[in-house]
């Protein structure tokens, strides 16, 4: 405290207030050294104290320490003797959410989690404000209904235990709002707001928390019109530790989200502010305002078809039946009342607006049962939305976008979002409309909104990737993913519907497609044979293909089960005898039968079938609550590999009812979740995901992009999506590029990746039909978008390297980004990726080290290109899966030709150079001795021979030199082309 640091003093104690304190005690009244300082100061009989001056670090003098430091330290500590340290830049304002988020109203929600301060001084403020909260919230909400159940989610914090914690802010069925808080002291505590929330118009909510007392203020529009405030005051003392838990916007397994949408929401962690402090704009306000004009067309949409379904009702028959004629109705018209004709009250105003919705609802037969105006309404939206549909499978579909999009607009007023669905897609991908951004995301945000499954997968996979003008946000993209994900393994067991299994099955694969067959094709017809013979394999395909609806065969689960109970009960395959049973036991197309479920059950595990084993346990586990025997059962079936029984495992350590544990062991539970979601099971993928987005548990830190992908790996396995994938695939069997292309622009815009590939596939078999109704980029944005992918085939990489390499109409060659999609491809196991990597050695480019290290190449064993070529021709080889002459292997071959002529023309050439030399050098010799022997003797005539003999001699030695000097280069160039 009285030096600088220095080398010795590493960290000098830096305050900003000393206080010394003196007094004087009695010896025998409480001087006791073991006494702390506080109780001997109250027995002082003397006592003062004094503020100390402190001097700043940096002010301080060094201190001379007599000791010599070696050059080379002392030289570092000077470099850092004079740095003055600087706290982070950090600030405690939070935006948890930027962009509009559609809530359906359902369990799922947004998950954020705030890290501990960096900055010293706010982490120390925090933490003393435990006690004494002091933090400001502000969101912007557009509520469509008020809650349906007693509270409805908008922002609250859950803790380590899964309590609720402070603040927790809900809406009530009347449109109030309900604030919890917990206390200090463990209790909570809970007041409701006197004024109640703004139905459809945006609304800016603010909530001020200063110790006790809470500020709730509403803001209506752009303009922040005050629309209502309220001061509540406590005397209670508030707990506050907003580290302790995690934040959820919206619903969660613990309460459902409102129905509406949500806006930026800013929060202010050390701050009470007044609302004209708080800077928290509604961005996308273009956006906002298509909502709210969206609904308030929607409204006289639904008031149209409300008022007309009612007046239809009533009338017992179409209006335009007054102008038809048979037997009944004249013997009605003479004996009966005077058949009159309803008049609609609608203006021919109205009727211009909304030409499309009159045509549908005057071709529209009554509706057979009455019912109350939501699910009338909704029903007029579906009928509008197959007549559209009917229109789009002609052979021209393609053509007929632009005059179904009015009759999808009505269709998705009156609440049916599949024709959202589409009309997003066709937005955004400009499919035979022109291509509108704003259009399309509203219309995404309205069918996610309305919990429609391939809308929330397309919001999903947006915010995921952050494309299209999506900002990436993984929280987010988990919110819609993590809803359709849960309702996947529902929507499997439903027997109802428009689904259909998810295959992954790719264009490219001729074998596949060939199997692809319908309930009177060949390979159909086949198994029903071999089936009706008694084969089991046959018996099970067949049945699974007819209860799954595989393989192009339309579910029909009634037939399933008889080829499921023909198998179980004439032949003795186990996995016939198992299916059965839990048909059986389930009721699923046939009557429930437990006991004879139980027995075949038992005779399935007694040859063995883990998967039996599996359901014994569930079976004591669900029928007879045996605990022990279920875990029993369980134990074994999961010592022999089957995933159900690690979920089950799970499930009796989180209910706290595993034998012997009496306690809940959320720990063990999240072990045995992820040793069944690695063996595919859903439902342990979905508490794995849960449990990466919150980060509550210390065997799953808290990383959202891992949670993302687990959802989303559950989530494209939904079977609407399989609908609409197998009617894609369909059409393009059947030839109708129409239809094709219609559905894997579909099923491609929710992220699914077979989807994408097949897409950019149809895309360049037929490029004619992609630009003429597409306006994106198709090959270009399906392959890019493909390869982003988690398990994305290698032909997408090869596809994309192409694409970089050759430049693709508006974009740029990018050799870099070409050599990386190429290296993928490689290391994928595509030979064709490490033959063009070489083929690109060949040319000149330069493999960047951090491509050779991704590839496992030592780049200090193969230091040059010569070595990486060998390696990579090799590695192609080997990958290849040609057994005769391959590219791969002639390149291989030829490669060391080349390198063996080099290495031959190389040693000859020496070998000759060095021979002509030595000639040379020995006839120099010779003549030097000849030349000295004879010049003590006269002169004769030898001597004038020996002047033509050095100049015929020297010229001999200069061209050869120069020979090797020019061949040189030749043979390196040769060696390493």
């Amino acid at each position: 405290m009285v030096y600088r640091d220095d080398y010795f003093i590493r960290h000098s104690i830096s305050v900003s207030a000393v206080i010394l304190r003196a007094w004087i005690t009695h010896r025998y009244s409480g001087g006791d050294l073991n006494v702390k300082w506080e109780d001997n100061l109250l027995h002082a009989v003397a006592k003062n104290y004094t503020l100390l001056k402190t001097v700043p670090p940096f002010e301080r003098p060094f201190k001379d320490h007599q000791v010599c430091l070696e050059w080379n330290m002392d030289y570092i500590w000077n470099l850092r003797a004079n740095k003055i340290p600087q706290c982070p830049l950090e600030s405690d304002v939070v935006t948890l959410l930027g962009f509009l988020y559609a809530s359906s109203g359902e369990n799922t929600g947004i998950v954020k989690k705030f890290p501990r301060f960096h900055n010293r001084e706010l982490e120390a403020t925090r933490r003393q404000r435990i006690d004494y909260p002091v933090f400001t919230v502000s969101l912007w909400l557009y509520l469509l209904h008020y809650c349906k159940a007693s509270l409805c989610g908008i922002l609250y914090f859950v803790d380590s235990n899964e309590m609720y914690g402070t603040p927790s802010v809900f809406l009530t069925e009347e449109g109030h709002l309900h604030i919890q808080m917990h206390l200090v002291k463990g209790e909570d505590l809970a007041v409701k707001t006197k004024f109640t929330m703004p139905l459809k118009e945006w609304f800016r909510l603010d909530l001020s928390f200063n110790g006790g007392q809470i500020v709730v203020a509403t803001s209506l529009g752009q303009d922040l019109k005050s629309y209502h405030n309220q001061t509540i005051s406590f005397r209670e003392d508030f707990y506050y530790n907003d580290t302790a838990g995690y934040f959820i916007i919206g619903g969660s397994r613990y309460v459902t989200g409102i129905e509406g949408f949500f806006g930026p929401l800013k929060y202010y962690r050390l701050h009470t502010l007044h609302p004209a402090q708080i800077l928290n704009p509604l961005l996308e306000k273009q956006l906002a305002d298509q909502i709210k004009l969206y609904y308030e067309r929607c409204a006289e949409v639904q008031e149209i078809v409300s008022v007309y379904m009612s007046t239809v009702q009533q009338g017992g028959r179409r209006p335009e039946a007054c102008d038809l004629r048979n037997s009944y109705l004249d013997l009605k018209l003479r004996y009966g009342r005077p058949s009159t004709c309803r008049a609609f009250p609608w203006e021919q105003e109205l009727k211009d607006r909304h030409p499309s919705l009159f045509q549908t609802l005057v071709e529209m037969g009554l509706l057979t049962v009455p019912r109350n105006q939501n699910e009338s309404v909704l029903e007029v939206g579906g009928r509008i939305f197959e007549k559209a549909v009917k229109r789009l499978s002609s052979v021209d579909g393609l053509h007929q976008i632009s005059s179904v999009v009015p009759f999808l607009m009505d269709s998705s007023c009156c609440g049916y979002h599949k024709a959202s669905y589409y009309l997003a897609v066709f937005y955004e991908t400009g499919l035979s409309v022109p291509q509108d951004q704003l259009q399309g995301m509203l219309y995404s945000l309205v069918g996610g909104q309305g919990s429609e499954r391939l809308s929330s997968m397309n919001l999903g996979y947006k915010h995921y990737q952050g494309v299209d003008n999506y900002p990436l946000d993984w929280e987010l993209s988990y919110a819609y993913y993590s809803n359709i994900a849960t309702k996947t393994p529902l929507d499997q067991h439903t027997l109802q519907g428009d689904q259909a299994y998810v295959e992954t099955i790719r264009l490219k694969d001729e074998e596949t497609l060939k199997v692809q067959t319908k309930e009177d094709g060949d390979v159909f017809m086949w198994l029903k044979h071999e089936a009706t013979r008694g084969n089991a394999a046959a018996q099970q395909r067949l049945a699974q293909m007819l209860f799954w609806g595989q393989q192009g065969v339309a579910k029909n689960p009634e037939a399933a089960i008889e080829w499921y109970a023909k198998g179980a009960l004439e032949t003795e395959d186990p996995a016939l005898i198992y299916d059965y049973a839990i048909v059986l036991f389930k009721g699923q197309g046939v009557k429930k039968n437990r006991r004879l479920a139980l027995e075949l059950m038992k005779k399935a595990a007694s040859k063995g079938l883990h998967q039996a084993v599996n359901g014994l346990g569930w079976y004591y586990h669900k029928f007879k609550k045996n605990y022990a025997k279920a875990a029993k059962y369980w134990l074994k079936a999961e010592e022999m590999g089957n995933p159900d029984a690690s979920y089950n495992l799970g499930v009796l350590h989180l209910d706290g009812i595993f034998p012997g544990i009496p306690e809940r062991n959320q720990t063990l539970a999240g072990e045995y979740f992820h040793k069944a979601a690695q063996g595919g099971h859903i439902e342990g993928t979905l508490w794995c995901s849960l449990y990466y987005i919150t980060g509550n548990l210390e065997t799953f830190p808290r990383d959202p992009e891992k949670a993302v992908v687990w959802a989303k790996h559950v989530a494209e396995k939904n079977g609407y999506l399989g609908h609409v994938i197998r009617k894609g695939l369909n059409a393009y069997l059947e030839g109708s590029w129409h239809e094709a292309l219609l559905y894997y622009v579909l099923a491609a815009e929710t992220g699914i990746e077979v989807s994408q590939t097949n897409l950019a596939h149809i895309c360049e078999e037929r490029p004619d039909l992609a630009k003429r109704y597409l306006s994106v980029n198709c090959v270009w944005r399906y392959y890019n978008f493909s390869v982003f992918q988690i398990g994305a085939p290698s032909f997408a990489y090869l596809k994309m390297g192409d694409l970089y390499y050759y430049g693709h109409q508006n974009q740029s060659q990018d050799l870099e980004l070409s050599v990386q999609m190429y290296a993928q491809a490689a290391l994928d196991g595509d030979s064709q990726g490490f033959f063009n990597l070489a083929l690109l050695i060949e040319e000149g480019a330069i493999i960047p080290h951090h491509i050779l290290d991704f590839l496992e190449i030592d780049p200090t064993i193969h230091s040059n290109n010569i070595s990486i070529l060998q390696e990579l021709y090799e590695r192609c080889w080997s990958q290849s899966s040609e057994e005769s002459f391959s590219p791969c292997s002639l390149a291989w071959l030829y490669l060391h030709l080349r390198l063996i002529w080099g290495a031959v023309l190389h040693s000859a050439l020496i070998y000759f150079l060095g021979t002509f030399l030595l000639s040379v050098l020995i006839a120099w010799t010779v003549q030097y001795f000849q030349s000295v022997s004879a010049s003590g003797s006269r002169p004769t005539p030898a001597r004038a021979s020996s002047d033509p003999t050095a100049p015929s001699t020297s010229p001999a030695v200069t061209p050869a030199a120069d020979a090797s000097a020019q061949d040189q280069p030749t043979v390196t160039n040769n060696t390493e082309p």
